[in-house]
C-alpha cells in the first residue's frame, strides 16, 4: 500500500495534472475563437477583392463596349444617310426617266385637252361638258365612267331622298311623305339631267361625240403613260441611272463598319484573355499584404490548436492511466484532490480510499440547524 505522504504527493500532481489540462483546454478555446475571427475577417477580405476586381472588370468592359458602340452608331448613321441619298436620286432619276418616256404622249394629251376645249368654246358649250362626270352620266363607256354613272344613280336616286326623309322629325313621319320625297327628287333631278342633255346633246351631237374620241384618245394615252410607269417602276437594271457613286460610298461605308465591329470583337477578346486577368492581379495584389498577413496569423493559431489538441490527448490519457484508474473519475476535479490531499495531511485519512469515505461521509452528513 502507498504511504500517505505519497498518496498526498499523488495527489498534488493529479491537481497539478488536472489544472495543466484545463488551461491546455482553455487556450485551445481561445485560439479557435481567434482563428473564427481571422477567418471571418479573411473571407471577407477575399470577398472585398474579388467584388472590387469583378465590378472594375465589367465597368471597362463596359467603356471598351460603349466606345466601340458609339463608332458603330456613327458608322451606321452614315451608311443610313448613304442610302437615302441614293435612294433620293435614284427616284429622281426614274422621275426623270418616267418624264422623259412618256413626255410625247403627256403633251399629245395637252393638246387633245386644248382641242376639246377650243370645240366647246366654238359651239358655245360650257366646260363640264368635256368633264369626266358629263361623260359619265351622257355618254359612258369605260369601266370607270359606268361605275361614276352608277353612283350618281345611288346618289341621287337613293341616298339622297332617304337622307332628306331622315332628317324630317320623326313624329310626322309616313309612307306618303317618302313617296312625295321621291317623286320630288326624280322630277327635280330628272328635270336638270333632261335639261341639260337637251341643252348640250341637242344641235351639239356631233360635236360631244368628238369629244367623246378625243377623251378616248386621252384616256388610251394615259393607260400607256401607267404601263410606262409601271414598267420602269419594277425595272431591276439600275445602270441607267448612273449610280454608282453612291454605291462606292456606301461600300466604303459599310467597309468602315465592318473594320469598326472586327476591332470591337478584337479588343473584347484581348481584354478578356488578357486585361481582365491583369486587372484581377493589380487588384488583388493591393490587398495581398493585408490576405498574407491574416492568412500567417491564421496558420500560426492553427498549428497551434494541432499540437495543443495532440497535448491535451496525451495529458488526457496520461491523467487516465496515471491518476483517475486509482483516484476515481468523480474526484478528478481541482478542488475536490486538494480536499482529498488536506485530509491525508491533517492526518484524518490514512490514505485516498479513507480520505475519499471521509469525504462522501462529510457531504452527507446533515447540517445543523
Amino acid at each position: 500500500m502507498t504511504q500517505p505522504t505519497d498518496q498526498g504527493a499523488l495527489l498534488g500532481e493529479a491537481k497539478q495534472a488536472l489544472e495543466s489540462l484545463n488551461r491546455a483546454k482553455e487556450e485551445r478555446s481561445r485560439l479557435d475563437m481567434e482563428a473564427k475571427q481571422l477567418r471571418k475577417q479573411l473571407d471577407a477580405e477575399k470577398k472585398a477583392a474579388e467584388d472590387a476586381a469583378a465590378l472594375t472588370v465589367k465597368k471597362r468592359r463596359e467603356e471598351i463596349n460603349a466606345s466601340y458602340d458609339k463608332e458603330i452608331a456613327k458608322g451606321q448613321d452614315r451608311l443610313r444617310r448613304a442610302r437615302q441619298k441614293r435612294e433620293k436620286a435614284k427616284n429622281q432619276r426614274m422621275r426623270d426617266r418616267i418624264a422623259e418616256e412618256t413626255a410625247e404622249l403627256r403633251g399629245e394629251n395637252r393638246e387633245l385637252h386644248l382641242k376639246l376645249k377650243g370645240l366647246l368654246q366654238k359651239e358655245g358649250l360650257p366646260g363640264f361638258c368635256g368633264s369626266f362626270w358629263y361623260y359619265a352620266l351622257y355618254m359612258p363607256r369605260s369601266f370607270r365612267e359606268i361605275g361614276g354613272l352608277i353612283l350618281a344613280v345611288l346618289f341621287f336616286f337613293a341616298a339622297l331622298p332617304g337622307g332628306i326623309y331622315l332628317l324630317i322629325q320623326e313624329s310626322v313621319r309616313s309612307s306618303w311623305m317618302l313617296i312625295v320625297i321621291y317623286l320630288l327628287d326624280i322630277f327635280i333631278v330628272g328635270g336638270i339631267y333632261l335639261g341639260v342633255s337637251n341643252r348640250t346633246k341637242a344641235g351639239h351631237l356631233e360635236i360631244i361625240r368628238q369629244g367623246r374620241l378625243i377623251r378616248d384618245t386621252i384616256r388610251g394615252n394615259e393607260k400607256k403613260i401607267r404601263v410606262i410607269t409601271s414598267t420602269i417602276r419594277r425595272d431591276r437594271n439600275e445602270s441607267l441611272y448612273n449610280l454608282e457613286k453612291y454605291d462606292d460610298e456606301i461600300a466604303k461605308t459599310e467597309q468602315e463598319l465592318a473594320e469598326i465591329t472586327g476591332k470591337k470583337q478584337e479588343a473584347l477578346t484581348a481584354f478578356d484573355t488578357v486585361t481582365r486577368t491583369i486587372i484581377s492581379d493589380e487588384i488583388w495584389n493591393n490587398s495581398k499584404e493585408k490576405i498574407d498577413s491574416l492568412t500567417e496569423d491564421l496558420e500560426r493559431r492553427e498549428n497551434r490548436q494541432r499540437t495543443l489538441e495532440k497535448q491535451i490527448q496525451e495529458m488526457s490519457l496520461e491523467i487516465t492511466d496515471r491518476y483517475e484508474t486509482y483516484i476515481g473519475k468523480e474526484f478528478m476535479q481541482p478542488d475536490k484532490l486538494a480536499e482529498l490531499a488536506r485530509l491525508i495531511r491533517s492526518g484524518q485519512a490514512a490514505n485516498i480510499s479513507d480520505a475519499i469515505q471521509q469525504y462522501k461521509e462529510e457531504k452527507n452528513k446533515p447540517k445543523e440547524g
